[in-house]
């Protein structure tokens, strides 16, 4: 037997950073915890027809759009963090943080407006962004994603758009999850000082490249072979419940206050 095979491994690696390897870790820890918090299905504390909610908020966000009165929006803006109050506690800091987070860069962009005069409407434009953002998300809490779809298809949305919906986000966690396996194992195989860091960036990328055009193939081969021709079908069973008389009889409200102001 040779005697370097007899000696001990003295080797000691040098100590080197992995903050780049932990960020990117963390960061999509964070977008694939909320995506799979959308994709699961939930208790929700309002138990309302996703149609009824999906048409409401649209017509929200318009009746928001067009409204001149500051009075309108601040009793819309007050209703909606009502509303939020019976939710969860992690859904209000995602609601309320993404909402504050777009009123703050909307108030940014709206300074030089403010500052020649225009206070009044430059105020009124924030908070418009504000229930406008805070109701979208709130749909977006309480309705799963297949429901959405489904109501879109019930409204004659084009069958192509709803399938780029249904596609993206499922790709997106799978992705996100084959990425995340990617880095762990950079992580663990990450022995000792290295000054090309980034250059295992564009490496992960074109893996991640090749792989989602492998999933692609496979997905289509897949949807031929179990006679998928492209069209959607929603199958719904519209039935009122009270929640719903309940839910319709505050938007009318709000329509007569949207005419009153």
């Amino acid at each position: 037997m040779p005697d370097w095979l007899l000696k001990k491994d003295i080797y000691i690696p040098l100590k080197d950073k992995d903050t780049f390897i932990n960020k990117s870790i963390l960061s999509l820890l964070r977008v694939l915890s909320k995506l799979n918090l959308q994709s699961e299905k939930r208790k929700n504390v309002i138990k309302i027809n996703p149609i009824i909610k999906v048409v409401s908020t649209l017509l929200l966000v318009l009746l928001i759009t067009t409204s001149r009165s500051s009075l309108f929006i601040l009793t819309i803006n007050i209703l909606l963090l009502f509303l939020i109050s019976s939710l969860k506690l992690d859904e209000i800091k995602t609601i309320l943080g993404t909402s504050f987070i777009s009123a703050a860069f909307t108030f940014i962009i709206l300074i030089p407006s403010i500052f020649t005069g225009n206070v009044n409407n430059s105020i009124l434009m924030v908070f418009k962004v504000l229930a406008s953002i805070t109701s979208v998300n709130i749909l977006s809490h309480l309705t799963h994603w297949n429901e959405i779809t489904g109501t879109f298809k019930l409204f004659f949305i084009p069958d192509i758009f709803i399938f780029v919906l249904d596609i993206t986000i499922k790709y997106i966690i799978v992705l996100g999850e084959f990425s995340l396996n990617m880095l762990h194992a950079l992580r663990l195989r990450s022995i000792g000082r290295s000054n090309n860091k980034y250059s295992s960036l564009t490496g992960i990328m074109g893996t991640i490249f090749m792989k989602s055009k492998e999933m692609a193939e496979d997905m289509h081969s897949a949807m031929e072979c179990r006679g998928f021709t492209g069209e959607y079908k929603a199958y719904s069973n519209f039935k009122v419940t009270y929640s719903d008389l309940c839910y319709i009889i505050i938007f009318v409200i709000i329509v007569l206050l949207y005419i009153l102001f």
